[in-house]
């Protein structure tokens, strides 16, 4: 575990892997109805990391929705050594159609990597 910039939050570091797969999901009756909710991941690459040079992939299932949402970004033209914030994306949350938000943060193209620091997840309205 690495320690966060605050010193009272923990955040996994990724030391060595071929298969990367953070997932999550959130009950939308825990959230205000009507409002609009984006999801990011918060994430550091540490000054030594390695193997990011294919882009990871992005998840959003939201209840009830046609399609789930996919992207991809590349972290190697992310600045190193600094929390920025990877968007997954946004949804509304609605009491017509209850459910659970699921996101996901993946790469499994079996290269090795290193150096990723995951402080967490936020789902936060979005302005």
């Amino acid at each position: 575990m690495a320690s966060t910039c605050d010193g009272s939050t923990e955040a996994a570091e990724l030391l060595k892997v071929c298969w990367l797969e953070v997932r999550g999901k959130l009950k939308t009756t825990e959230l205000s109805p009507g409002i609009r909710y984006e999801v990011v991941f918060v994430v550091k690459l540490q000054a030594k990391a390695y193997g990011w040079d294919v882009p990871v992939n992005l998840k959003l299932t939201v209840p009830h929705a046609s399609e789930n949402r996919w992207s991809k970004v590349n972290l190697t033209d992310k600045a190193r050594e600094k929390w920025i914030e990877i968007p997954v994306g946004d949804f509304i949350a609605s009491p017509k159609k209850p459910g659970d938000v699921e996101f996901s943060l993946y790469e499994y193209d079996g290269r090795w990597k290193s150096g990723l620091v995951i402080k967490g997840v936020v789902v936060r309205p979005k302005y």
